[in-house]
């Protein structure tokens, strides 16, 4: 209910900027290409939400379970990629490596947000394992599972709970932050909308509805996060 106020308070002054100068104003020029702009946002971060997981899950894992001079190495890993803002290191990856190894933008993106947000996913994941009670992990090896079956079957199931909202929380900011993939030339929504804006010189409305569009679908996807919580904290 708030966010649908939100969205009329944001929309009634917009469109009233829109009814001065229609042939000047045509903001409904930008709408046939959001739909480009929505589909490389979500794909950036789909594909870098899942590398983040991937890099998180096996970093956090080594933090817990490798030994000493390798927890050092990522420790390290972390500290650093969190130091470096998420910006700097899309411009070193995609310009500063690409004088050696050539790479496509969206590649240089998913490699940038999975190793940045897989830095932060990495104490998330051994925060939730070591939630678990690690009387859990020994039962189930007492029984005759490995380590790696008693791993994913016992622990990480009961660790959902607490994984799923913050993995929830960082792709959500993930899904913001892919506004930054358009110095890549990638065709994201802010690229779609600000090449539109520079060319029809409407800047109000376009970035209104640019706006607009990333609320929408960081609405969206807060609600599948909040359905997965739900699911997972109902009793089975």
């Amino acid at each position: 209910m708030v966010a649908a106020s939100f969205l009329l308070l944001v929309y009634l002054p917009a469109n009233d900027a829109f009814l001065p100068d229609p042939a000047e104003r045509d903001y409904l020029r930008l709408l046939p290409f959001l739909p480009k702009g929505i589909f490389y946002t979500l794909m950036v971060t789909l594909l870098g939400s899942l590398s983040a997981i991937v890099v998180g899950f096996l970093v956090g894992l080594g933090k817990l379970y490798l030994g000493p001079l390798a927890r050092t190495v990522l420790s390290i890993y972390t500290e650093v990629l969190r130091g470096v803002p998420l910006l700097v290191l899309l411009f070193y990856i995609y310009y500063a490596l690409g004088e050696f190894f050539h790479m496509p933008a969206l590649l240089a993106a998913v490699i940038g947000f999975g190793l940045c947000y897989g830095a932060y996913m990495a104490d998330v994941f051994r925060a939730g394992i070591e939630s678990v009670p690690r009387e859990q992990g020994e039962a189930a090896r007492s029984l005759g599972m490995t380590p790696i079956q008693a791993l994913f079957q016992i622990v990480l199931p009961q660790a959902m709970r607490t994984l799923i909202p913050a993995i929830g929380n960082q792709t959500l900011g993930m899904l913001k932050d892919t506004s930054l993939v358009s110095v890549l030339a990638i065709s994201d929504i802010l690229r779609v909308g600000n090449e539109h804006a520079t060319k029809h010189f409407n800047y109000f409305e376009t970035y209104t509805y640019v706006a607009l569009t990333y609320l929408l679908l960081t609405l969206l996807m807060s609600r599948l996060v909040l359905h997965m919580e739900q699911r997972y904290r109902s009793p089975a």
